[in-house]
């Protein structure tokens, strides 16, 4: 295996009342807010057919988060035996991505208000896409 690299670019970003990543929720369904997705111009079209109601996975890039990390306490509980950061939802990770099961709110052009999510303002936008059924085994 070789390293290599590649780039991604945003397409948007979030706009929320969070604004503080330590005091924002640690999932979206345990008091977050609804927030606004903030689209690049030249990504409307791909907004087309996202409607009120559909249930999306927003991909976003936790900017903020440490890429150094590789093992953590299990939601901050210094108690909490140690874990590796891929069996947790911890921000702080290699690549920090982010993944978020949203229900799109509302549609303005290129901004689409979801919730409930625990993203913070600013929070870099990389990719949305619907949730098409069960995740596999359930």
């Amino acid at each position: 295996m070789t390293e290599t690299g590649f780039r991604v670019v945003p397409v948007g970003w979030v706009e929320s009342a969070l604004v503080d990543p330590a005091a924002a929720p640690k999932q979206g369904d345990e008091g977050g807010p609804e927030a606004l997705l903030v689209f690049r111009p030249d990504i409307g079209p791909a907004l087309r057919d996202l409607t009120v109601g559909a249930e999306v996975l927003v991909l976003t890039w936790l900017d903020r988060a440490r890429r150094d990390v590789l093992l953590v306490h299990p939601r901050d509980d210094p108690a909490a035996p140690e874990r590796g950061v891929f069996s947790t939802r911890s921000a702080d990770r290699p690549n920090p991505i982010g993944l978020h099961p949203v229900r799109v709110l509302g549609v303005d052009g290129t901004r689409i208000r979801v919730g409930p999510l625990e993203a913070v303002h600013g929070t870099p936008v990389l990719d949305v896409k619907p949730v098409l059924g069960p995740v596999a085994g359930r």
